[in-house]
């Protein structure tokens, strides 16, 4: 897969996708919108891929919309500006949906859309000096199209302020709200970052693609017969399974099962 706005490099089962537009921040214009949905949608589709990594290139994570981007969709229509958005929305689907876990090493500062970017990821890894920003609000903008991945990120009474004030927050405070599930040196993100991957790995890798679906399908669902109902047929089917049969097997068996052979 060769791009003009990222690079995209494989390691065994782990595919790392690296922003790769540091002059500007890593900030992202239609081109890396449409690379980034690309990458994975490709990405989703493939059997041996099992972790992926979002990274970026430069002293910043992402800041967000790029300034040429913005004054280009200052002249644009009605309609022209709603289908430009669906694109930016349909970036971060692709992102939330990828059927494998997705880890954010952030190595700088996330701003804007920046943070939609992390908060799509299920897993977020930064560096301690990295600041955080939900800055639309100081251009007469607001953060919608990101809106769905921070509130579930940040939670509804931090997104609440974090969205009208506009201010900037650091990777501790980040961590304390639940945005940064690690807040690392500089020193340790990499390898941090490749031990969450190699763990994520050594599991069933269709478990792990159940777990995933399985947090957004029961995240904020009443807690009903239905709910219940549900929950009892996706254990009796991976059960069932000839994943399931195998991990269960080799855990009494004492050997290794066979994803790891």
């Amino acid at each position: 897969m060769q791009y003009e706005t990222l690079n995209v490099a494989f390691a065994g089962p782990i595919a790392t996708v690296t922003l790769n537009r540091p002059d500007v921040r890593n900030a992202f214009n239609e081109t890396m919108i449409a690379e980034v949905t690309s990458a994975f949608t490709a990405l989703n589709a493939r059997d041996d891929v099992r972790a992926v990594v979002l990274a970026a290139n430069g002293k910043a994570f992402c800041a967000g919309a790029d300034l040429n981007w913005m004054k280009k969709m200052a002249g644009y229509s009605d309609d022209e500006n709603r289908a430009d958005a669906m694109l930016l929305a349909n970036m971060l689907a692709s992102i939330y949906r990828c059927n494998k876990p997705v880890i954010a090493r952030v190595n700088g500062d996330a701003y804007a859309g920046g943070m939609g970017l992390i908060s799509a990821c299920d897993i977020v890894v930064a560096v301690e000096s990295a600041r955080f920003c939900l800055s639309e609000a100081r251009l007469g903008l607001i953060p919608a199209t990101i809106a769905p991945y921070v509130i579930r990120a940040l939670g509804e009474q931090a997104s609440r302020r974090y969205f009208t004030s506009a201010e900037q927050f650091d990777c501790a405070t980040a961590y304390r709200l639940g945005l940064v599930s690690e807040t690392v040196s500089m020193e340790q993100l990499d390898a941090t970052v490749q031990q969450i991957a190699e763990t994520l790995c050594a599991n069933g890798p269709q478990a792990v693609r159940a777990c995933k679906q399985l947090v957004q399908d029961i995240a904020g669902r009443e807690l009903n017969e239905a709910l219940i109902e549900d929950t009892a047929s996706r254990i009796a089917r991976t059960r069932a399974g000839a994943e399931g049969r195998e991990g269960v097997a080799s855990f009494l068996e004492k050997r290794t099962p066979s994803w790891r052979s």
